[in-house]
């Protein structure tokens, strides 16, 4: 195999990463605006779950992402056994031929290996590292690797730190939405105690998201649920993370690409969060006066961060630690709404699940950090925030999630568990894909239905680049792939038409709120 697509360079602006577990997924990323793709081959990546792409469909998603100016990154990021080490070393030799952009890599060995088999693709350092400070960045550059994808651990203060301490081309990526692990960096032997399943091999069952009770010795077959529900309880069931509100101050603090998991999931909502925050980072871009509203570049990008080398450091570093940053204070509050303070429980009105969708005012119970004498934080040149449109601050709503947090990134509002369910929210459905759409007889649409369509029914075309166009479903002209009248469309995987005069672009996700919010598993 030998691609012909060139691989494209690093980007000069604020990088969305989107997750794809298939080759659809790959195209629907770049599709909907990601700036590069991160994928798993059939072998050595830690998500078994999803399909997965071949060689072949590495290549074809290569040449379609470089068309489109986006990257691929290939997951190799277990942690490999013995007799794994000379098959990995074969894979490598393979990928270096498909035309992808960067391996991301835990494994020393595999980053050696790679070096020497693969010289001219990248190297990222996977989160899986449990890369906690600019030490081990800076070794890790060394050796080899142009990104570090830091611990989930960390909060905002940490990404400065390191940013301010590391070469400025070595690329930091942050995550900035979808599921936690209960586990350190994700490396956890739950899974494989319980199940057999290897969750460092992607093999991962979420055993953590199970639902457990208390059996006392002798009283077998009696068991009391650890927070007195008749559920049951859920110890380790993290909140998912959206920081689509906070994203100036991720990219202020030094992240130069956002990371949204999720290759579990399906196209819809590689879709939907992949428009969302490409979206939020042309704000950023516009607002920050980097970009004008038709992309075009008024001054080079740069984050507000201040290294160690800049002659102000010391001075702004003592200011900085005599005034934290206030952001950190009220963080949550302005992604999610003031939350209420007594939030009813889902006993009580399960008709209205948004409100335990939104995230709640928590205080940290670690004790203050205490620093060495002589240590300074990395101080950042202040900005005004960032101000996003409320469309788009809806858009995490209306995917599948769990109550939303934003992870560690504010010590006092940090990510916490769910112990009396693991379910996920739905107010939303995908009730169909757009297959074509013609001019004839004023605007006419084709669709593959998902789910059932009716006259008077508001749905929603989700749009790239743009906010999602709303649309009623007209009282007639209906019509099933024969060309019949139907008074409804409601026989899922058929092709229908129905009139639209607004031209809709083939694959585009059409959806609609659920008649009742549901609580259901992705």
């Amino acid at each position: 195999m030998n691609s012909q697509a060139s691989m494209i360079p690093t980007r000069r602006r604020p990088e969305v990463l989107a997750p794809a577990g298939n080759l659809r997924g790959l195209k629907t990323a770049v599709d909907y605006g990601a700036d590069a793709v991160y994928c798993g081959g059939k072998a050595f990546g830690m998500r078994s779950a999803p399909r997965n792409l071949s060689l072949e469909d590495f290549e074809e998603g290569a040449r379609y992402a470089h068309r489109h100016g986006a990257r691929v990154y290939v997951t190799l990021n277990v942690l490999p056994r013995n007799n794994e080490v000379a098959a990995i070393r074969e894979y490598i030799g393979q990928l270096k031929d498909t035309g992808v952009d960067a391996l991301i890599v835990t494994d020393l060995g595999v980053m050696m290996t790679a070096r020497a088999v693969a010289p001219g693709l990248e190297l990222h350092v996977s989160t899986q590292a449990g890369v906690t400070n600019y030490g081990a960045a800076n070794a890790l550059y060394e050796l080899g690797a142009r990104r570090v994808v830091l611990a989930r651990e960390l909060d905002i203060q940490a990404v400065r730190d390191i940013r301010a301490r590391i070469p400025d081309d070595m690329d930091v990526e942050c995550f900035v939405h979808g599921a936690m692990c209960m586990a350190f960096s994700g490396r956890c032997l739950f899974s494989n105690y319980l199940t057999g399943r290897d969750g460092n091999h992607g093999e991962c069952a979420q055993s953590c998201r199970w639902k457990y009770s208390i059996v006392e010795e002798k009283r077998p077959g009696e068991y009391y649920p650890i927070e007195q529900t008749a559920e049951g309880a859920y110890l380790f069931n993290s909140q998912d993370m959206n920081m689509l509100a906070h994203i100036d101050d991720l990219i202020d603090s030094g992240a130069t690409s956002l990371k949204i998991e999720g290759r579990s999931k399906s196209a819809y909502y590689i879709a939907a969060m992949t428009n969302a925050y490409k979206t939020a980072v042309n704000e950023y871009m516009v607002q920050r006066g980097f970009e004008d509203t038709c992309g075009s570049v008024l001054k080079p990008f740069q984050d507000r961060v201040v290294r160690v080398a800049d002659p102000e450091f010391e001075a702004l570093a003592v200011v900085a630690a005599s005034d934290p940053d206030k952001s950190m204070a009220d963080a949550d509050a302005a992604f999610a709404g003031v939350p209420a303070l007594d939030t009813p429980t889902m006993a009580e009105e399960p008709e209205n699940l948004s409100y335990h969708a939104r995230s709640t005012r928590r205080k940290s119970n670690t004790r203050p950090e205490v620093l060495p004498e002589g240590w300074r934080h990395a101080p950042i040149r202040p900005a005004a925030p960032i101000v996003l449109p409320d469309w788009l601050l809806d858009e995490p709503n209306k995917v599948a999630h769990r109550d939303y947090s934003t992870g560690f990134y504010y010590p006092r509002h940090k990510v916490r568990q769910n112990t009396d369910r693991s379910a996920y929210f739905r107010a939303w459905l995908v009730v169909g894909e757009v297959l074509g759409w013609s001019a004839d007889d004023g605007g006419r649409v084709t669709i593959m239905s998902r789910n059932k369509i009716e006259p008077g029914q508001q749905v929603e075309f989700v749009l790239p680049g743009k906010k999602p166009l709303a649309y009623t479903v007209p009282s007639e002209g209906l019509k099933d792939a024969d060309g019949n009248w139907v008074p409804a469309i409601n026989n899922p995987a058929h092709v229908f038409s129905l009139p639209c005069p607004y031209q809709v672009p083939v694959n585009a996700a059409i959806r609609s709120r659920t008649k009742r919010p549901t609580l259901k598993a992705e």
